[in-house]
Protein backbone atom coordinates (compact mmCIF):
# COMPACT_ATOMS: atom_id res chain seq x y z
CA UNK A 1 0.00 0.00 0.00
CA UNK A 2 1.09 3.57 -0.61
CA UNK A 3 2.40 5.47 2.42
CA UNK A 4 2.84 9.15 3.17
CA UNK A 5 6.47 9.20 1.88
CA UNK A 6 5.18 7.92 -1.48
CA UNK A 7 2.60 10.70 -1.65
CA UNK A 8 5.27 13.21 -0.59
CA UNK A 9 7.55 12.18 -3.48
CA UNK A 10 4.65 12.39 -5.94
CA UNK A 11 3.52 15.73 -4.53
CA UNK A 12 7.01 17.20 -4.90
CA UNK A 13 7.25 15.96 -8.49
CA UNK A 14 3.90 17.53 -9.43
CA UNK A 15 4.82 20.76 -7.62
CA UNK A 16 8.03 21.03 -9.66
CA UNK A 17 5.98 20.51 -12.83
CA UNK A 18 3.55 23.32 -12.01
CA UNK A 19 6.30 25.68 -10.83
CA UNK A 20 8.10 25.25 -14.17
CA UNK A 21 4.86 25.91 -16.05
CA UNK A 22 3.93 29.09 -14.19
CA UNK A 23 7.55 30.27 -14.17
CA UNK A 24 7.28 31.01 -17.89
CA UNK A 25 3.79 32.56 -17.90
CA UNK A 26 4.96 36.18 -18.10
CA UNK A 27 7.25 35.40 -21.04
CA UNK A 28 4.31 34.53 -23.30
CA UNK A 29 3.66 37.74 -25.24
CA UNK A 30 2.63 36.27 -28.59
CA UNK A 31 2.30 32.97 -30.46
CA UNK A 32 6.01 32.95 -31.35
CA UNK A 33 6.73 32.75 -27.61
CA UNK A 34 3.92 30.29 -26.97
CA UNK A 35 4.68 27.84 -29.80
CA UNK A 36 8.41 28.32 -30.62
CA UNK A 37 9.96 29.86 -27.45
CA UNK A 38 11.58 32.30 -29.95
CA UNK A 39 13.93 29.42 -30.84
CA UNK A 40 15.99 30.01 -27.68
CA UNK A 41 15.82 26.50 -26.19
CA UNK A 42 19.27 24.82 -25.74
CA UNK A 43 19.74 21.82 -28.02
CA UNK A 44 20.42 19.43 -25.11
CA UNK A 45 17.15 20.46 -23.43
CA UNK A 46 15.27 19.92 -26.70
CA UNK A 47 16.95 16.49 -26.94
CA UNK A 48 15.69 15.42 -23.49
CA UNK A 49 12.30 16.95 -24.27
CA UNK A 50 12.01 14.88 -27.45
CA UNK A 51 13.05 11.77 -25.51
CA UNK A 52 10.39 12.42 -22.88
CA UNK A 53 7.75 12.81 -25.59
CA UNK A 54 8.84 9.69 -27.46
CA UNK A 55 9.11 7.62 -24.26
CA UNK A 56 5.63 8.06 -22.88
CA UNK A 57 3.68 6.19 -20.22
CA UNK A 58 3.03 3.52 -22.86
CA UNK A 59 6.76 2.76 -22.83
CA UNK A 60 7.02 2.69 -19.05
CA UNK A 61 3.98 0.42 -18.64
CA UNK A 62 3.71 -1.58 -21.84
CA UNK A 63 7.35 -2.27 -22.76
CA UNK A 64 7.94 -4.18 -19.49
CA UNK A 65 4.53 -5.85 -19.97
CA UNK A 66 5.48 -6.95 -23.50
CA UNK A 67 8.87 -8.26 -22.33
CA UNK A 68 7.16 -10.03 -19.42
CA UNK A 69 4.52 -11.78 -21.55
CA UNK A 70 6.30 -12.05 -24.92
CA UNK A 71 9.97 -11.19 -25.60
CA UNK A 72 12.40 -8.42 -26.60
CA UNK A 73 11.51 -8.34 -30.29
CA UNK A 74 10.45 -4.71 -29.87
CA UNK A 75 14.19 -3.96 -30.27
CA UNK A 76 13.77 -4.64 -34.01
CA UNK A 77 11.35 -1.71 -34.24
CA UNK A 78 13.88 0.46 -32.38
CA UNK A 79 16.51 -0.19 -35.08
CA UNK A 80 14.18 1.08 -37.80
CA UNK A 81 13.09 3.97 -35.59
CA UNK A 82 16.69 5.08 -35.11
CA UNK A 83 17.29 5.07 -38.86
CA UNK A 84 14.14 7.18 -39.25
CA UNK A 85 15.57 9.85 -36.95
CA UNK A 86 18.58 10.33 -39.21
CA UNK A 87 16.30 10.49 -42.26
CA UNK A 88 14.13 13.16 -40.60
CA UNK A 89 17.18 15.09 -39.38
CA UNK A 90 18.70 15.45 -42.84
CA UNK A 91 15.56 15.49 -45.02
CA UNK A 92 12.75 17.18 -43.08
CA UNK A 93 14.45 19.63 -40.71
CA UNK A 94 16.35 21.66 -43.38
CA UNK A 95 13.11 22.29 -45.29
CA UNK A 96 11.22 23.39 -42.16
CA UNK A 97 13.95 25.87 -41.16
CA UNK A 98 14.31 27.12 -44.74
CA UNK A 99 10.62 28.08 -44.78
CA UNK A 100 10.76 29.40 -41.16
CA UNK A 101 7.53 27.65 -40.19
CA UNK A 102 5.71 27.83 -36.86
CA UNK A 103 4.14 24.40 -37.43
CA UNK A 104 5.36 21.84 -39.94
CA UNK A 105 2.03 21.90 -41.79
CA UNK A 106 2.80 25.42 -42.99
CA UNK A 107 5.42 23.75 -45.18
CA UNK A 108 2.62 22.04 -47.12
CA UNK A 109 0.95 25.42 -47.71
CA UNK A 110 4.20 26.78 -49.14
CA UNK A 111 4.73 23.69 -51.23
CA UNK A 112 1.22 22.82 -52.47
CA UNK A 113 -1.51 25.07 -51.10
CA UNK A 114 -3.87 25.76 -48.22
CA UNK A 115 -6.05 22.65 -48.74
CA UNK A 116 -3.08 20.30 -48.25
CA UNK A 117 -2.08 22.17 -45.10
CA UNK A 118 -5.56 22.09 -43.54
CA UNK A 119 -6.22 18.45 -44.45
CA UNK A 120 -2.89 17.34 -42.99
CA UNK A 121 -3.60 19.34 -39.83
CA UNK A 122 -6.98 17.64 -39.42
CA UNK A 123 -5.33 14.24 -39.90
CA UNK A 124 -2.80 15.24 -37.24
CA UNK A 125 -5.59 16.17 -34.81
CA UNK A 126 -7.24 12.77 -35.22
CA UNK A 127 -4.00 10.77 -35.02
CA UNK A 128 -2.51 12.68 -32.09
CA UNK A 129 -5.69 12.74 -30.02
CA UNK A 130 -6.40 9.03 -30.47
CA UNK A 131 -2.78 7.96 -29.96
CA UNK A 132 -2.32 10.22 -26.95
CA UNK A 133 -5.63 8.99 -25.56
CA UNK A 134 -4.15 5.48 -25.51
CA UNK A 135 -0.99 6.75 -23.78
CA UNK A 136 -2.96 8.71 -21.20
CA UNK A 137 -5.17 5.69 -20.52
CA UNK A 138 -2.08 3.49 -19.99
CA UNK A 139 -0.73 5.84 -17.35
CA UNK A 140 -4.11 6.34 -15.69
CA UNK A 141 -4.62 2.58 -15.51
CA UNK A 142 -1.23 2.14 -13.85
CA UNK A 143 -1.83 4.92 -11.33
CA UNK A 144 -5.34 3.60 -10.62
CA UNK A 145 -3.77 0.21 -9.78
CA UNK A 146 -1.11 1.82 -7.60
CA UNK A 147 -3.38 4.20 -5.70
CA UNK A 148 -6.62 2.25 -5.74
CA UNK A 149 -8.49 5.05 -7.50
CA UNK A 150 -11.23 4.67 -10.13
CA UNK A 151 -9.82 5.34 -13.58
CA UNK A 152 -12.13 8.26 -14.47
CA UNK A 153 -10.94 10.67 -11.72
CA UNK A 154 -7.34 9.58 -12.37
CA UNK A 155 -7.64 10.62 -16.03
CA UNK A 156 -9.30 13.87 -14.97
CA UNK A 157 -6.41 14.70 -12.62
CA UNK A 158 -3.86 14.20 -15.39
CA UNK A 159 -5.82 16.35 -17.83
CA UNK A 160 -6.22 19.22 -15.34
CA UNK A 161 -2.49 19.29 -14.52
CA UNK A 162 -1.59 19.19 -18.23
CA UNK A 163 -3.95 22.07 -19.02
CA UNK A 164 -2.63 24.20 -16.15
CA UNK A 165 1.07 24.14 -16.95
CA UNK A 166 0.81 24.08 -20.76
CA UNK A 167 -1.78 26.87 -20.96
CA UNK A 168 0.39 28.93 -18.64
CA UNK A 169 3.86 28.44 -20.05
CA UNK A 170 3.44 27.23 -23.63
CA UNK A 171 6.14 25.25 -25.41
CA UNK A 172 8.86 26.63 -23.10
CA UNK A 173 7.13 25.04 -20.13
CA UNK A 174 6.65 21.83 -22.11
CA UNK A 175 10.35 21.57 -22.97
CA UNK A 176 11.67 22.21 -19.44
CA UNK A 177 9.09 19.97 -17.77
CA UNK A 178 10.08 17.30 -20.31
CA UNK A 179 13.70 17.62 -19.16
CA UNK A 180 12.60 16.98 -15.59
CA UNK A 181 10.34 14.11 -16.69
CA UNK A 182 13.11 12.39 -18.69
CA UNK A 183 15.49 12.48 -15.73
CA UNK A 184 12.80 11.11 -13.40
CA UNK A 185 11.70 8.15 -15.53
CA UNK A 186 15.30 7.16 -16.35
CA UNK A 187 16.27 7.36 -12.68
CA UNK A 188 13.13 5.62 -11.43
CA UNK A 189 13.45 2.80 -13.95
CA UNK A 190 17.10 2.18 -13.07
CA UNK A 191 16.36 2.27 -9.33
CA UNK A 192 13.43 -0.15 -9.72
CA UNK A 193 15.54 -2.54 -11.79
CA UNK A 194 18.32 -2.44 -9.19
CA UNK A 195 15.90 -3.18 -6.36
CA UNK A 196 14.20 -5.97 -8.29
CA UNK A 197 17.51 -7.71 -8.95
CA UNK A 198 18.19 -7.77 -5.20
CA UNK A 199 14.90 -9.67 -4.70
CA UNK A 200 15.81 -12.47 -7.13
CA UNK A 201 17.77 -15.50 -5.98
CA UNK A 202 20.82 -15.56 -8.22
CA UNK A 203 20.46 -11.96 -9.44
CA UNK A 204 21.08 -11.16 -13.10
CA UNK A 205 22.37 -14.68 -13.78
CA UNK A 206 19.04 -16.14 -12.74
CA UNK A 207 17.25 -13.74 -15.09
CA UNK A 208 19.38 -14.94 -18.01
CA UNK A 209 18.61 -18.57 -17.16
CA UNK A 210 14.90 -18.30 -16.30
CA UNK A 211 13.71 -15.57 -18.67
CA UNK A 212 16.12 -16.66 -21.40
CA UNK A 213 15.00 -20.27 -21.14
CA UNK A 214 11.39 -19.19 -21.55
CA UNK A 215 12.22 -17.17 -24.69
CA UNK A 216 11.64 -13.83 -22.95
CA UNK A 217 15.03 -12.47 -24.07
CA UNK A 218 14.64 -13.28 -27.78
CA UNK A 219 15.32 -10.16 -29.86
CA UNK A 220 15.33 -11.38 -33.47
CA UNK A 221 12.50 -13.09 -35.32
CA UNK A 222 14.06 -14.26 -38.59
CA UNK A 223 10.73 -15.41 -40.03
CA UNK A 224 10.27 -17.96 -42.80
CA UNK A 225 12.90 -18.85 -45.37
CA UNK A 226 12.09 -17.78 -48.98
CA UNK A 227 10.54 -20.75 -50.70
CA UNK A 228 8.64 -21.97 -47.64
CA UNK A 229 5.01 -22.79 -48.35
CA UNK A 230 3.76 -20.15 -45.93
CA UNK A 231 6.39 -17.48 -46.77
CA UNK A 232 4.07 -14.76 -48.10
CA UNK A 233 1.35 -15.43 -45.55
CA UNK A 234 3.85 -15.01 -42.70
CA UNK A 235 5.35 -11.89 -44.24
CA UNK A 236 1.93 -10.24 -44.46
CA UNK A 237 0.63 -11.38 -41.07
CA UNK A 238 3.57 -11.36 -38.62
CA UNK A 239 4.66 -7.83 -37.65
CA UNK A 240 7.63 -9.13 -35.64
CA UNK A 241 9.65 -10.64 -38.50
CA UNK A 242 12.92 -8.74 -38.37
CA UNK A 243 13.00 -6.96 -41.71
CA UNK A 244 9.26 -6.23 -41.56
CA UNK A 245 9.69 -4.76 -38.06
CA UNK A 246 12.72 -2.69 -39.11
CA UNK A 247 10.92 -1.44 -42.22
CA UNK A 248 7.87 -0.55 -40.15
CA UNK A 249 10.07 1.17 -37.58
CA UNK A 250 11.68 3.21 -40.35
CA UNK A 251 8.49 4.25 -42.15
CA UNK A 252 6.25 4.50 -39.08
CA UNK A 253 8.77 6.49 -37.07
CA UNK A 254 9.56 8.74 -40.01
CA UNK A 255 5.86 9.57 -40.04
CA UNK A 256 5.73 10.09 -36.27
CA UNK A 257 8.89 12.17 -35.98
CA UNK A 258 8.56 14.06 -39.26
CA UNK A 259 4.85 14.87 -39.13
CA UNK A 260 3.92 14.70 -35.44
CA UNK A 261 6.65 15.18 -32.80
CA UNK A 262 8.56 17.88 -34.69
CA UNK A 263 7.37 20.93 -32.70
CA UNK A 264 10.07 20.61 -30.01
CA UNK A 265 12.77 20.40 -32.66
CA UNK A 266 11.74 23.80 -34.01
CA UNK A 267 12.44 25.54 -30.67
CA UNK A 268 16.25 25.54 -31.05
CA UNK A 269 18.01 28.41 -32.82
CA UNK A 270 19.56 26.81 -35.90
CA UNK A 271 18.99 23.96 -38.30
CA UNK A 272 22.26 22.29 -37.27
CA UNK A 273 21.31 22.33 -33.59
CA UNK A 274 17.94 20.81 -34.43
CA UNK A 275 19.60 18.06 -36.48
CA UNK A 276 22.08 17.33 -33.68
CA UNK A 277 19.20 17.13 -31.20
CA UNK A 278 17.37 14.48 -33.18
CA UNK A 279 20.49 12.53 -34.16
CA UNK A 280 21.47 12.07 -30.50
CA UNK A 281 18.08 10.92 -29.21
CA UNK A 282 18.61 7.22 -30.18
CA UNK A 283 21.19 7.03 -27.36
CA UNK A 284 18.62 8.07 -24.79
CA UNK A 285 15.98 5.81 -26.31
CA UNK A 286 18.35 2.85 -26.23
CA UNK A 287 19.14 3.44 -22.54
CA UNK A 288 15.43 3.68 -21.73
CA UNK A 289 14.52 0.52 -23.65
CA UNK A 290 17.39 -1.39 -22.04
CA UNK A 291 16.06 -0.47 -18.60
CA UNK A 292 12.38 -1.17 -19.23
CA UNK A 293 12.84 -4.33 -21.32
CA UNK A 294 15.11 -5.63 -18.54
CA UNK A 295 12.37 -4.81 -16.04
CA UNK A 296 9.97 -7.07 -17.96
CA UNK A 297 12.38 -10.02 -18.05
CA UNK A 298 13.27 -9.50 -14.40
CA UNK A 299 9.61 -9.38 -13.37
CA UNK A 300 9.05 -12.66 -15.21
CA UNK A 301 11.90 -14.25 -13.24
CA UNK A 302 10.73 -12.76 -9.93
CA UNK A 303 7.20 -14.14 -10.24
CA UNK A 304 8.53 -17.48 -11.50
CA UNK A 305 10.50 -17.71 -8.25
CA UNK A 306 7.52 -16.57 -6.17
CA UNK A 307 4.46 -18.41 -7.54
CA UNK A 308 2.61 -17.82 -4.28
CA UNK A 309 2.32 -14.08 -4.97
CA UNK A 310 -0.86 -12.80 -6.66
CA UNK A 311 -0.63 -11.71 -10.29
CA UNK A 312 -2.53 -9.23 -12.45
CA UNK A 313 -3.01 -8.99 -16.20
CA UNK A 314 0.21 -8.39 -18.12
CA UNK A 315 -0.53 -4.72 -18.92
CA UNK A 316 -0.62 -4.00 -15.17
CA UNK A 317 2.36 -6.13 -14.08
CA UNK A 318 4.80 -3.28 -13.34
CA UNK A 319 2.39 -1.10 -11.31
CA UNK A 320 1.13 -4.28 -9.59
CA UNK A 321 4.71 -5.12 -8.51
CA UNK A 322 5.38 -1.54 -7.44
CA UNK A 323 2.28 -1.51 -5.25
CA UNK A 324 2.64 -4.99 -3.74
CA UNK A 325 6.39 -5.44 -3.28
CA UNK A 326 8.48 -2.26 -3.51
CA UNK A 327 9.40 -0.24 -0.40
CA UNK A 328 8.24 3.29 0.37
CA UNK A 329 9.91 6.29 -1.31
CA UNK A 330 11.18 4.04 -4.13
CA UNK A 331 7.54 3.17 -4.77
CA UNK A 332 6.73 6.88 -4.81
CA UNK A 333 9.56 7.54 -7.27
CA UNK A 334 8.24 4.95 -9.73
CA UNK A 335 4.72 6.28 -9.26
CA UNK A 336 6.02 9.78 -10.05
CA UNK A 337 7.72 8.50 -13.22
CA UNK A 338 4.45 6.97 -14.44
CA UNK A 339 2.45 10.09 -13.62
CA UNK A 340 4.97 12.50 -15.17
CA UNK A 341 5.28 10.42 -18.33
CA UNK A 342 1.52 10.57 -18.78
CA UNK A 343 1.32 14.32 -18.24
CA UNK A 344 3.57 14.96 -21.25
CA UNK A 345 0.61 15.51 -23.53
CA UNK A 346 0.16 16.78 -27.10
CA UNK A 347 -1.84 19.82 -26.04
CA UNK A 348 0.84 22.31 -27.06
CA UNK A 349 1.34 20.95 -30.58
CA UNK A 350 -2.41 20.50 -31.09
CA UNK A 351 -3.02 24.09 -30.06
CA UNK A 352 -0.19 25.30 -32.31
CA UNK A 353 -1.56 23.47 -35.32
CA UNK A 354 -5.13 24.64 -34.70
CA UNK A 355 -4.24 28.32 -34.33
CA UNK A 356 -1.54 28.47 -37.05
CA UNK A 357 -3.02 26.15 -39.66
CA UNK A 358 -6.77 26.65 -39.26
CA UNK A 359 -7.91 29.48 -36.97
CA UNK A 360 -5.51 32.22 -38.10
CA UNK A 361 -5.59 31.70 -41.90
CA UNK A 362 -9.23 30.62 -42.26
CA UNK A 363 -11.33 32.03 -39.41
CA UNK A 364 -9.77 35.25 -38.02
CA UNK A 365 -7.04 36.59 -40.30
CA UNK A 366 -6.38 40.00 -38.79
CA UNK A 367 -6.58 39.50 -35.04
CA UNK A 368 -4.07 40.89 -32.56
CA UNK A 369 -1.27 38.78 -31.09
CA UNK A 370 -3.00 39.05 -27.72
CA UNK A 371 -6.14 37.58 -29.29
CA UNK A 372 -4.25 34.65 -30.85
CA UNK A 373 -2.44 33.96 -27.57
CA UNK A 374 -5.79 33.83 -25.75
CA UNK A 375 -7.22 31.48 -28.39
CA UNK A 376 -4.11 29.30 -28.08
CA UNK A 377 -4.69 28.88 -24.36
CA UNK A 378 -8.38 28.20 -24.89
CA UNK A 379 -7.44 25.54 -27.46
CA UNK A 380 -5.22 23.84 -24.87
CA UNK A 381 -8.23 23.59 -22.54
CA UNK A 382 -10.55 22.30 -25.27
CA UNK A 383 -8.12 19.67 -26.55
CA UNK A 384 -7.41 18.61 -22.97
CA UNK A 385 -11.08 17.84 -22.36
CA UNK A 386 -11.36 15.89 -25.62
CA UNK A 387 -8.21 13.95 -24.78
CA UNK A 388 -9.61 12.94 -21.40
CA UNK A 389 -12.82 11.64 -22.98
CA UNK A 390 -10.87 9.59 -25.53
CA UNK A 391 -8.61 8.12 -22.82
CA UNK A 392 -11.65 7.01 -20.84
CA UNK A 393 -13.09 5.31 -23.94
CA UNK A 394 -9.89 3.32 -24.49
CA UNK A 395 -9.76 2.09 -20.87
CA UNK A 396 -11.63 -1.07 -21.93
CA UNK A 397 -8.86 -2.16 -24.35
CA UNK A 398 -5.81 -4.33 -23.64
CA UNK A 399 -2.39 -4.82 -25.34
CA UNK A 400 -1.86 -1.10 -25.13
CA UNK A 401 1.54 -0.95 -26.83
CA UNK A 402 0.27 -2.37 -30.12
CA UNK A 403 -3.04 -0.46 -29.92
CA UNK A 404 -1.21 2.87 -30.17
CA UNK A 405 0.68 1.70 -33.26
CA UNK A 406 -2.49 0.40 -34.93
CA UNK A 407 -4.26 3.74 -34.49
CA UNK A 408 -1.30 5.66 -35.90
CA UNK A 409 -1.10 3.29 -38.87
CA UNK A 410 -4.43 4.50 -40.25
CA UNK A 411 -3.43 8.12 -40.89
CA UNK A 412 0.37 8.28 -40.62
CA UNK A 413 0.80 6.88 -44.14
CA UNK A 414 -1.30 9.67 -45.63
CA UNK A 415 0.65 12.31 -43.70
CA UNK A 416 4.07 10.91 -44.54
CA UNK A 417 3.15 10.40 -48.20
CA UNK A 418 2.22 14.03 -48.80
CA UNK A 419 5.29 15.31 -46.90
CA UNK A 420 7.61 13.07 -48.90
CA UNK A 421 6.05 14.38 -52.11
CA UNK A 422 6.86 17.90 -50.97
CA UNK A 423 10.40 17.02 -49.93
CA UNK A 424 11.50 14.61 -52.67
CA UNK A 425 9.69 15.92 -55.72
CA UNK A 426 10.18 19.29 -57.39
CA UNK A 427 6.82 18.95 -59.01
CA UNK A 428 3.95 21.00 -57.58
CA UNK A 429 1.22 18.43 -57.04
CA UNK A 430 -2.32 19.78 -57.37
CA UNK A 431 -3.76 20.73 -53.98
CA UNK A 432 -6.96 18.78 -54.61
CA UNK A 433 -5.00 15.70 -55.65
CA UNK A 434 -3.20 15.64 -52.30
CA UNK A 435 -6.43 15.95 -50.37
CA UNK A 436 -8.17 13.21 -52.36
CA UNK A 437 -5.17 10.86 -52.06
CA UNK A 438 -4.82 11.39 -48.30
CA UNK A 439 -8.50 10.74 -47.61
CA UNK A 440 -8.69 7.74 -49.95
CA UNK A 441 -5.65 6.01 -48.45
CA UNK A 442 -6.77 6.69 -44.88
CA UNK A 443 -10.04 4.93 -45.71
CA UNK A 444 -8.15 2.05 -47.33
CA UNK A 445 -5.86 1.56 -44.31
CA UNK A 446 -8.82 1.83 -41.93
CA UNK A 447 -10.64 -0.87 -43.90
CA UNK A 448 -7.53 -3.07 -43.82
CA UNK A 449 -7.23 -2.63 -40.06
CA UNK A 450 -10.90 -3.48 -39.49
CA UNK A 451 -10.90 -6.63 -41.64
CA UNK A 452 -7.63 -7.81 -40.07
CA UNK A 453 -8.88 -7.18 -36.51
CA UNK A 454 -12.09 -9.08 -37.28
CA UNK A 455 -9.98 -11.95 -38.71
CA UNK A 456 -11.72 -11.64 -42.10
CA UNK A 457 -8.35 -11.19 -43.82
CA UNK A 458 -4.94 -11.94 -42.32
CA UNK A 459 -2.96 -8.70 -42.55
CA UNK A 460 -0.41 -7.36 -40.04
CA UNK A 461 -0.99 -3.82 -38.75
CA UNK A 462 2.72 -3.12 -39.36
CA UNK A 463 2.05 -2.80 -43.11
CA UNK A 464 -0.56 -0.05 -42.69
CA UNK A 465 1.82 2.93 -42.70
CA UNK A 466 3.84 1.44 -45.56
CA UNK A 467 0.74 0.87 -47.70
CA UNK A 468 -0.65 4.30 -46.81
CA UNK A 469 2.58 6.13 -47.65
CA UNK A 470 3.16 4.45 -51.01
CA UNK A 471 -0.53 4.68 -51.91
CA UNK A 472 -0.79 8.38 -51.07
CA UNK A 473 2.27 9.26 -53.14
CA UNK A 474 1.22 7.20 -56.15
CA UNK A 475 -2.43 8.30 -56.06
CA UNK A 476 -1.57 11.99 -55.61
CA UNK A 477 0.78 11.90 -58.59
CA UNK A 478 -1.84 10.17 -60.75
CA UNK A 479 -4.70 12.46 -59.67
CA UNK A 480 -2.55 15.56 -60.16
CA UNK A 481 -2.37 14.83 -63.87
CA UNK A 482 -6.16 14.64 -63.94
CA UNK A 483 -6.53 17.96 -62.09
CA UNK A 484 -4.02 19.59 -64.43
CA UNK A 485 -5.91 18.24 -67.46
CA UNK A 486 -9.21 19.65 -66.12
CA UNK A 487 -7.60 23.05 -65.50
CA UNK A 488 -6.59 23.45 -69.14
Amino acid sequence: MLTWPDYAVLGCALAVLLVIGFRFTRRQRDTVDFFLARRRVPWWAACLSFLATEISAVTIISVPATAYSENWEYVQFFVGSSLAKFAVAFLFIPAFYRHDVTTIYEFLAHRFGRASQVTASLFFFVTRLLGSGVRLMAAALAVAVLMGWPIAPTIALFVVISILYIAAGGVTAIVWTNVFQALVFLGAGAATLGYLLTQIDGGAGAVLVTAGGAGRLNMINWGPVPGDADFWRRILTDPNIVWVAVLNGLIGSMAAFGTDLMQRLLTVETRRQSQRTLALTPLGTLATLAIYLSLGATLYTFYAQHPELPLSRADEILPHFVRQVMPGVLRGLMLSAIVLASIDSPLGSLSASFVTDIYRPLLVRHGSERHYLLVSRAAVVAFGLVLGAIAHFFSAFDKILWLAFKIAGVTFGSLLGVFLLGLLSRRRIADGANVAAMIAMALVTLALLVVSEKKIVEFAWSWLVIVGTAGTMGLALALSRYFEWRAR
